[in-house]
């Protein structure tokens, strides 16, 4: 492989690695504003039932145990990649600083 290859080839990495990490951070903004969503989608859904007369809240009843559930389920699929992503954005800037010292090292 040319000299003019590797460093090509070392600046495309670079340059995903960079994407990467920025997908991962936007992903990690993303979480957050989605938990804070999901919390107050069910916060919501509790407190406007509440309001109500629980005789009228009856045909509601049959469906609102399943989506606040489902709800739940998201929301800790959500606080799990949560508990994931530092790490994750961690990693992918560490690679960022590789592939930046490789493509420093082949410059011509």
């Amino acid at each position: 492989m040319s000299a003019k290859s590797e460093y090509e080839a070392a600046y495309f990495t670079l340059l995903r690695a960079r994407e990467e990490h920025g997908d991962l951070m936007r992903y990690r903004e993303w979480l957050t504003s989605e938990q804070q969503r999901l919390e107050d989608f069910a916060a919501a859904t509790r407190e406007r039932e509440e309001a109500l007369p629980r005789r009228l809240l009856r045909p509601l009843n049959a469906t609102t145990r399943p989506m606040l559930d489902a709800l739940g389920r998201r929301r800790a699929m959500v606080v799990d990649e949560r508990k994931k992503i530092d790490e994750r954005i961690a990693s992918a800037q560490a690679f960022v600083e590789e592939c930046e010292a490789e493509v420093a090292s082949l410059r011509p």
